[in-house]
Formats: C-alpha cells, structure tokens, sequence
C-alpha cells in the first residue's frame, strides 16, 4: 500500500494521520496535540514533529503540511491565527528542518480542494470547479480541469462594501444566531458574485458545516450547481498528505 503522511494546522490544534493514496482513506486514527501557545514557528514545527513521530513510520514515507494562510513558494506574507513571528518565514524549510525530511507545505482551503479533487466529489470534473470551505472564514480553491490555481483568498471579495468572510462564513452564522434561512441569503449574495466573476460550472461546499447541507443549500438562489463535499475533517489531513505524495515524486 503506498502510503503519506498528512499534517494538518489549525489555530486550535495540530492532527495528523497516514493516509492510503489509492483511496484517500486514513490507514490509522488521527493524532490531534493542542496548538501551542504562543504559536511560534519553532514550536508549532516542533509539535508537528510530535505529530509525524507518534506513529512510527518508515523514513521514506512522504510529508505534507497544510496551514492557515497562502504559501506562495512557501513563504508566509501573512498571518492571522498563528503567531505573526511566521510572517517572513518559509514554511518549507521550517517544517523539513524540524521533522528532519524534506516536506510539501500548502495552504489549508487548497489542501482539502485537493483531498475532494482527488479522492472526493469532484474526481474527473471537467471546466472550472470552485471549492469553498464555511467555517471561521470562507476558504477557496480554484480547479481548471483538475488543475489547481493556489492560493486564492476569494473569501475576501468585498460585497455591499464588506469583505464576504465578515457576513457569510459559518463562525459568522453561530455568532449572530442567523437561522438557517438568513445565512443562505448572505451565502446567496456571495456565490452570485462569485457566479458572476468566474462562470464556474460547479461549487462544492465543504467545511463542518457541510454535514448539515440539507438544511442551507437548498435556499442557495443561483444557476450553478451547489454539492457538499464528502471528505469533511479529513481533507486536510488527505490533501496534504497527496500534495507531500507528488513533491516527493518530483523530486524523484
């Protein structure tokens, strides 16, 4: 079985599992540390480590890292849930020098992007797919007959004069207590625009809320095919898993 390691990094916590790449399926449980405090590069590197090393896996197996915010060429030009010592930094070699093996790093919405592309609900998708992420922002990845556009932050786009993250993403729906009903109409507001910017052929909505998908997606008002993803809380793990897969294989 050819198998990766996936390493997921949350403001709240760090999780990682080996995941079987002919399926997208985790070969053990996920292992979850707290994220520390404060999260500075060598610590959160270093409990990424602590991640990678609680399963005991051959030297060779290839190691991907996905993280809260774009990585152009690996490098951080900002940050907003980690501490801002990562501004600057280069996640690549933060991480290889910490876990001691060279790594893939790429950002989190693009790394569950990946996961469904691959092994999800999207595999195969012909034209232009635009995957979103509801949860404490709005995260975006872009695919063009599979082929991914990174980092994209089109959770920013301003609507009415505010960025769409601030009205429409799901921390949003909790904080305000927005019924189902309200929430779908800002959700609308934003997918027409994307509609209207891209003329993508699909959206796929994922983030935990995605769970629950009967209960907004439905009341979303626009021409495009809207679907839930499928992999939910593993898509990190599994898109970082296959992104450190093909690094290593480029390498080769």
């Amino acid at each position: 079985m050819a198998i990766a390691f996936g390493i997921d990094i949350g403001g709240s916590g760090v999780k990682g599992a080996p995941v079987d790449l002919e399926t997208g399926e985790l070969t053990q449980g996920r292992f979850r540390i707290d994220t520390p405090y404060p999260a500075t590069p060598q610590a959160v590197s270093k409990t990424a480590a602590e991640v990678l090393a609680h399963f005991e896996l051959p030297e060779d197996v290839p190691v991907g890292v996905c993280f809260p915010g774009p990585l152009p060429g690996g490098n951080v030009r900002f940050m907003a849930n980690l501490d801002q010592e990562w501004v600057g930094q280069n996640a690549v070699e933060v991480f290889s020098r910490a876990i001691g093996r060279p790594v893939a790093t790429l950002n989190d919405a693009d790394a569950a992007g990946l996961a469904e592309q691959q092994y999800g609900v999207f595999k195969d998708q012909p034209g232009v797919t635009v995957f979103t992420t509801l949860g404490t922002g709005i995260g975006t990845a872009i695919f063009v007959d599979g082929v991914m556009l990174p980092n994209t932050e089109l959770g920013h786009i301003e609507i009415g004069g505010y960025d769409a993250e601030t009205r429409a993403s799901a921390a949003v729906r909790k904080r305000e207590n927005l019924g189902w009903k309200k929430w779908a109409k800002r959700l609308t507001k934003y997918y027409q625009e994307m509609e209207k910017l891209f003329s993508p052929d699909l959206f796929v909505v994922g983030g935990g809320v995605s769970r629950k998908h009967e209960k907004f997606l439905p009341l979303i008002d626009i021409s495009t095919p809207i679907i839930p993803a499928k992999l939910r809380n593993t898509a990190g793990i599994v898109g970082a898993a296959a992104a450190g897969a093909a690094h290593q294989h480029k390498q080769g």
